[in-house]
């Protein structure tokens, strides 16, 4: 059954078009006043058809039935990572181009590590402790925000995450704040690069300590137990006497990183995104706005309890709620009519290893990996160290003693790809080499050519069997790979230029900031090589 109409089927008939849904098809394409772009951190495109029984009303059905689903849409390359997803969602462009191959990458130079949006010259407003080095100095390509900024200077583009990478990378070059939470005090945060001092109402919000209220609260299943999808668990409750508080589980008392791990984290984000849009007037005059929501508590969610867990499960029946308070509050406040949301994710999710599993999967060992490698290299080349790192399934090499010793790279790289390949887990190791000079016109090879960028990528990228995954201390689930459930992703266009409509088409995710762009009436951004998604224009 195609989801809009399970959605439809699900609801009463009388109450799945209020007046204004109904009314739509009067309205005429209007640029929005307000962009609300909202990234489900790791939602794989299956949770809208698993979960659909038990969300609500006005959640993501009212997104699905009154918006336009694009039923697949997809990531074109094989590093699917959150920095990645993110980076692409706004610049429209793939790795290729916009550069950010992972969460960190490698200095041949000086082997440095290079953490995505780290910034040394940059310093923490808004809070004493040293969690602001972070600005987007370091991304290469521009994004719709920067577009629309250069283009009409009253507008306002805001981003608000609880991971600062997640905030700083949706919000580009030219955002006027960037807010995260700080992790160690539960203050949100910005850093220098945007602002000199906290708005008083972000002071505000902080001054009051409403963030102990949200990691106080208990999990517990929100749902009947037997109308759940998903059978394990392990630390949310399903009954009433054995509920356990987010502070309890916080260990420590001012350790807020537990909030990322819970759905109130994601309730937290809502709330300030609200506060936002108020204090800041965001969508209130004839200047578009942008806001950028990024919901990471859902991939902290996934990561630690798995694709199969009712953790995970019983977080998007919440999160579901939360989007409903968020859409109503939106057409209180700015109108749909001025309005335009965007819902997606910036990656999937591999299932996690099951040792009773028919189907072929694996634990593939880093250190273990790394190791060997070294090893074959030392044997190759004789003592030294050869190997400066593995990390984001890319083997990066000590260029500078290669060229020392008179080696050859590219045969270097040609001899750790085909030692590589015999590996346990490893489908396909390509060079660095083939992926520069090549032209690979599809399939996996094609899609790791997408994640190549020259200056940031390893000498040697290696692709996992399917199903496999990396073997990371406290995580069940993990993304990073070029198979469906980590590149096929849900993407929602709803609001006054947005007709209702299924686009059952390959929707390539590089054509979301083109899309917005063109709603927007604005160049897209630079570097993008997608185009917008004609069939959801409201005819």
């Amino acid at each position: 059954m195609r989801l809009r109409n399970l959605f439809t089927a699900i609801a009463i008939v009388g109450s799945l078009f209020p007046a204004a849904a109904r009314a739509a098809s009067a309205i005429t394409r209007n640029k929005p006043r307000l962009v609300v772009q909202i990234v489900v951190s790791q939602m794989r495109y299956d949770y809208l058809l698993r979960f659909a029984d038990n969300f609500g009303e006005k959640g993501f059905h009212t997104l699905v039935r009154e918006g336009a689903l694009c039923t697949r849409a997809a990531y074109d390359y094989a590093l699917t990572r959150t920095g990645s997803g993110l980076a692409t969602l706004a610049t429209g462009a793939n790795p290729s181009m916009h550069g950010v191959v992972g969460e960190r990458w490698f200095n041949y130079t000086t082997g440095e590590a290079i953490e995505l949006g780290a910034d040394k010259k940059a310093f923490t407003v808004g809070s004493d402790e040293y969690d602001g080095q972070y600005s987007p100095r370091g991304l290469i390509a521009g994004a719709v925000g920067d577009q629309l900024k250069a283009t009409c200077k009253d507008s306002k583009v805001i981003s608000v995450a609880l991971d600062p990478v997640s905030a700083v990378v949706s919000g580009g070059h030219s955002a006027d704040a960037v807010y995260w939470l700080n992790g160690k005090n539960g203050r949100w945060v910005t850093s220098n690069y945007y602002l000199s001092a906290l708005p008083a109402w972000v002071e505000k919000f902080n001054e009051e300590g409403s963030v102990v209220g949200y990691s106080a609260q208990k999990w517990e299943i929100s749902r009947p137990l037997k109308s759940y999808c998903n059978e394990e668990y392990t630390d949310i409750s399903v009954d009433t006497v054995r509920g356990i508080s987010f502070d309890f589980l916080m260990r420590k008392k001012y350790d807020y990183d537990r909030l990322r791990r819970s759905p109130a984290g994601n309730t937290l984000v809502k709330d300030f995104a609200v506060q936002t849009i108020i204090y800041e007037g965001l969508g209130n005059d004839d200047a578009p706005d942008i806001l950028n929501i990024v919901f990471d508590a859902s991939r902290h969610i996934g990561e630690r309890y798995g694709t199969g867990s009712i953790e995970l499960e019983d977080s998007y029946y919440r999160l579901d709620e939360d989007l409903a308070a968020l859409l109503d509050f939106l057409d209180t406040q700015v109108g749909r009519d001025r309005l335009l949301v965007v819902l997606t994710s910036d990656h999937g999710a591999s299932d996690p290893i099951r040792a009773n599993s028919r189907v072929p999967v694996g634990l593939f060992d880093n250190w273990q990996f790394s190791a060997i490698i070294s090893g074959f290299l030392g044997a190759q080349l004789g003592p030294g160290d050869w190997l400066l790192k593995f990390d984001n399934r890319q083997i990066y090499l000590n260029r500078s003693l290669i060229y020392q010793k008179g080696h050859r790279l590219e045969e270097i790289q040609d001899r750790v790809a085909n030692f590589a390949i015999q590996f346990s887990g490893v489908s396909q190791a390509v060079t660095a080499t083939a992926l520069q000079n090549g032209h690979f016109s599809g399939g996996v090879q094609g899609r790791m050519q997408n994640s190549y960028f020259p200056r940031n990528s390893g000498d040697v990228v290696i692709n996992l069997m399917p199903g496999w995954i990396e073997f990371t201390e406290g995580r069940v689930s993990d993304s990073g790979s070029p198979y469906n459930y980590d590149t096929h992703v849900p993407l929602i266009w709803f609001g006054g230029s947005v007709g209702r409509t299924d686009v059952e088409r390959d929707v390539d995710m590089t054509d979301v900031a083109p899309t917005v762009a063109d709603i927007l009436g604005i160049a897209p951004p630079a570097a993008a090589t997608g185009k917008p998604i004609s069939e959801i224009f409201l005819k």
